[in-house]
Formats: structure tokens, sequence, C-alpha cells
């Protein structure tokens, strides 16, 4: 997706839909600086006096910083058209995590709280309509085109689907570890669960070296529409084996 953002993304932005940039990248910048000001100084009031060369030296740090968030927003504001940066789409993420993540708690704590597996099953179907989102947006690319002018917003939702299911799969696999792990197991349990992240990780970015030969023989929609088919195809079985999977879980929701 990285790679999409940088050579297949209109990241130049003008007019109205600079202007809307800017407010909403002033936005997500300041409100965390403000957020994380205001926890340094009730820190400081604390802490002052027993550390307060340290707290002397973090407080000088934290001005540079605002300093430079502050020229970098003015510098924004005051070009005309603003061209986006391919890795500002990763903050999307966190964005969204923070955004829906009291949403996607209250659901699991209401009647409509599915279980495990077909929590699963959800964030895989997501993924894969995340992928979808990009495969549709990307069919106005030429066959073996090195770089296009797709609408970020295509991006902007592939990113807020993707983030939907790993808020379905992330914190609920780790509270199933938790409670179907044997006890003296639990921590090696864990550490299983984080090693798969790690070997998760490692297969997207062999299998994204790909896109380059099949983008150039299929185009780009067929490459974003493999990574549809597979978690989507993978989410209904994971549904429909719900009630096997319940009975190998002992009761265990």
């Amino acid at each position: 997706m990285t790679i999409f953002a940088a050579d297949y993304t209109d990241r130049l932005l003008v007019g109205g839909d600079a202007l809307t940039f800017k407010i909403f990248n002033t936005l997500l910048t300041v409100i965390p600086m403000l957020i994380i000001t205001w926890v340094l100084l009730m820190l400081f009031k604390q802490t002052f006096s027993k550390f307060a060369l340290s707290n002397i030296f973090l407080g000088t740090s934290f001005v540079i910083v605002w300093i430079v968030v502050i020229w970098m927003l003015d510098r924004e504001f005051r070009s005309e058209s603003t061209e986006v940066p391919a890795s500002w789409f990763g903050i999307l993420n966190s964005f969204y995590i923070i955004t829906f993540a009291p949403l996607i708690s209250k659901i699991w704590q209401s009647k409509f709280n599915p279980t495990g597996p077909i929590k699963f099953a959800i964030a895989l179907i997501l993924m894969g309509v995340g992928f979808a989102i990009l495969s549709y947006g990307s069919m106005g690319i030429p066959l073996g085109a090195q770089t296009a002018s797709v609408s970020m917003v295509f991006l902007i939702l592939a990113y807020l689907f993707h983030t939907l299911g790993e808020l379905c799969i992330s914190p609920v696999g780790l509270s199933y570890v938790s409670k179907l792990a044997p006890v003296k197991l639990v921590g090696l349990m864990f550490g299983i669960w984080f090693v798969a992240n790690f070997v998760a990780n490692y297969m997207a970015g062999i299998t994204g070296s790909y896109i380059d030969p099949i983008v150039e023989e299929y185009g780009m929609t067929t490459f974003f529409m493999i990574f549809t088919i597979i978690p989507v195809v993978a989410g209904m079985i994971m549904w429909m084996l719900n009630n096997t999977l319940l009975k190998m879980m002992h009761g265990v929701r």
C-alpha cells in the first residue's frame, strides 16, 4: 500500500481540497501534541523538585518540537497547493484505532457480541473489502503503468477497513490466547502469537515484492484482487467452522 501511495496515488492537492487536508493534518498533529504537553505538565508538577535538571532538558526538547511543528504547519498553510507525503497515510491506522476502538468495544459489550471465530472471520472479510476498494480504484491504471493518479479516497477507505479488521482480530486474539492457553504456557503462547505476526509481516514483504511483475502482466487491479479473494475466502471458511471451533474451545467465550 505504501508503494501504491507513492507511485499510483494523486497526492497533489489544490484549492479547497488542499485546505481540507491542511486542517485535518493540523488536527491530527496538534491534538496529540496538546495531550502529551498536558501529561508532561502534570509530570513536571510531581517530579520537578526531585529531577529538576531532567525536567528542564525534557521541557526544552519539547519546546523545540513545538517550534518545528508550528513552523511546518505555517509553511503548509502559506503554500497554495500541497503534496501529501506517501508516508502520511501510515498515520491513518493510528487515527482510526483511536477513533473506532471505543465503538468496537461497545459493540462487543452489547447483545450483538459475536463469537471469537466470527470476529476473526469478520476481520478477514474487512481486510478483503479494503483490498477490493483498491482493486476498484486502480481499474483505470493502464497495463504495465509505472505511475498513475488514483484518488486518495480509495487509499483512505482501504486503511479504514483494514484498521476495522485489525480491531476485530488483534485485541480479541490476545484475549483468547490468555483464556485458552494452559496456565504454565501463557507466556510461551503470547510469544508464539507475536512471532506469528513477525512471520506474517515478513511474508507480506515478500508477496509485495511481486507487485511489479504482476502489474506489468496482469495489471494493478488483478494484484489487489488476489488479496481480496484470499482473505474473504478464508473468512468464509472461518465463519463456517464457527460451531466446530466453539466445541474445541470448551465453552470459553
